[in-house]
């Protein structure tokens, strides 16, 4: 035993190689771990790194399938709501055409509607002027008559002969209405200047 060695120094010795062989694996676990790791890998690669990746496509696809499913419905609705204010619009438009369409109509027959009265109104009046005229002929025919005969029976019995001669009858009948007319109109004029020379007549 040389002088350096001791017991003490060999034990500790064969504590560092044991603490050293513990915390370095052998070669064959280490191979042994890299394989199993490599054969882990190559199966996650193979068969589970597929099927995420599947799934992680199939969730892409159904979000850009849904950003662009929204996308039209959006485009779809801003079109819709174009269309609303255009047909909204033509509506107005139609409403006011019609309106002023219905009030030119209503002024056009209420126009037709004053110009028929006026028509009428007229027509009823020229009627009655004629009816009245024909009525005033036909009184004055009539009293024309009567009062030719009481004329005639008065100038009978005035004169004291027969007026039976219709021309002789005719003409005292003519001068006795002639004489009426000129009375009348006399009393006429007399009845004017009573009522021109009167206060009231002078005050005014």
């Amino acid at each position: 035993m040389s002088p350096l060695s001791t017991p003490d120094a060999d034990v500790l010795a064969a504590e560092e190689e044991t603490t050293a062989n513990l915390l370095l694996p052998h070669t064959y676990d280490i191979v042994w771990s890299l394989v199993i790791v490599v054969i882990v890998g190559l199966v996650f690669y193979k068969y589970v790194l597929p099927k995420f990746q599947a799934v992680l496509d199939e969730r892409t696809a159904k979000i850009e399938g849904g950003l662009a499913k929204a996308e039209q419905v959006q485009e779809e609705a801003a079109a819709a709501l174009a269309e609303y204010h255009q047909q909204l619009a033509e509506a107005r438009a139609d409403a006011a055409k019609t309106r002023e369409e219905a009030r030119a109509e209503g002024t056009a027959i209420v126009a037709e509607l004053k110009t028929k009265a006026q028509e009428d109104a007229s027509r009823i009046v020229e009627t009655a002027h004629r009816q009245i005229e024909a009525e005033r002929q036909t009184a004055a025919v009539s009293l024309r008559a009567e009062v030719g005969a009481l004329a005639t029976e008065l100038a009978s019995k005035i004169v004291g002969e027969s007026l039976e001669d219709s021309a002789r009858q005719s003409r005292v009948v003519d001068r006795f209405l002639d004489e009426l007319e000129a009375t009348e109109a006399g009393e006429s004029r007399s009845a004017q200047t009573a009522s021109a020379g009167s206060p009231v007549g002078k005050e005014g």
